[in-house]
């Protein structure tokens, strides 16, 4: 009887890991930075759209930032700060580096999954380079203007640059369109996300002061917030949908957004101001890099 109690048991257990695994699984999987509750160095976690199972997927005295899925969710890329860039699979396992310098950030997958760009400081500007996702030589993409955060979709490599979205030559860097978007040029380069669909993207950039606010001495602090702009409308003007926050990730259908603010995890369906706090229990999401959803 006690086996048979002991069966039943673990039977139950088995079924209720699978529910809570397929419950994590059935939104997709959001990848974020987040302060360990030993307060370490800023590390990478995973959690369920739906709030279960989270996971920490880096360790390490560097921050882990930057993450972004492969196109089949297999693997993750990201930046460790000081470090270089590094590609993992989605349960932290199978870590390789790609890159040794430090300063490397950003990375992006090509879409059929082979290559990988990123930015990398050149004298006084960020370019974008390419290289194998399986590891090998980085080619800076010469022709391409100074960048802020790459996204290579199936529309091509999108880059930031100047206050605009540039779809670029993934072998050269040579424009070859402009979508004459309204990117806060100094803030928001480094935070731009891109719709699947590219319909719309989304950026953190500086806000008008609160009226009153005197927190910084003698004048009001410079204060930011995350704006959503469509990219298929004819005027194309951005709307500010939070007040300070960190930068956000798309969902894989486009319709909702991820990010950090005010130490939590939320999402926010596009074009609507209900919002969702996912738990985290004892870990701090940062503000200080992008998720990513998958």
């Amino acid at each position: 009887m006690g086996r048979g109690v002991g069966f039943v048991v673990a039977a139950l257990s088995v079924l209720a890991l699978s529910a809570s695994a397929g419950a994590a699984s059935s939104e997709g999987l959001i990848v974020f930075p987040a302060a360990p509750a030993s307060g370490q160095a800023v590390q990478l976690y995973s959690v369920g759209a739906s709030g279960l199972g989270l996971k920490q997927l880096t360790t390490g005295s560097k921050p882990a930032l930057d993450p972004v899925f492969s196109p089949a969710g297999r693997k993750i890329a990201f930046a460790r700060f000081g470090v270089g860039i590094f590609t993992m699979n989605a349960d932290g396992s199978g870590l390789r580096r790609l890159t040794t310098n430090g300063r490397d950030a950003y990375p992006t997958w090509s879409p059929n999954g082979a290559k990988v760009a990123f930015v990398r400081p050149v004298g006084a500007a960020w370019r974008v380079f390419v290289m194998p996702a399986a590891g090998g030589k980085a080619t800076k993409l010469r022709q391409s203007p100074p960048a802020g955060r790459p996204s290579w979709t199936k529309a091509g490599l999108l880059v930031p640059t100047g206050g605009d979205l540039l779809r670029i030559d993934p072998k050269n860097g040579r424009v070859l369109k402009y979508y004459n978007a309204n990117i806060d040029a100094i803030w928001g380069l480094n935070s731009v996300a891109i719709a699947p669909t590219v319909s719309q993207l989304a950026y953190v950039g500086s806000r008008e002061p609160e009226s009153g606010d005197m927190e910084c001495g003698d004048g009001p602090c410079q204060r930011f917030g995350l704006y959503l702009e469509s990219l298929t409308a004819k005027k194309k003007k951005p709307k500010l949908i939070v007040k300070d926050t960190g930068s956000a990730a798309f969902s894989p259908d486009g319709k909702r957004l991820v990010f950090v603010t005010g130490g939590a995890l939320v999402v926010r369906p596009v074009g609507s101001t209900a919002r969702t706090t996912i738990p985290t229990g004892d870990v701090v999401p940062a503000e200080v890099g992008p998720p990513a959803w998958h």
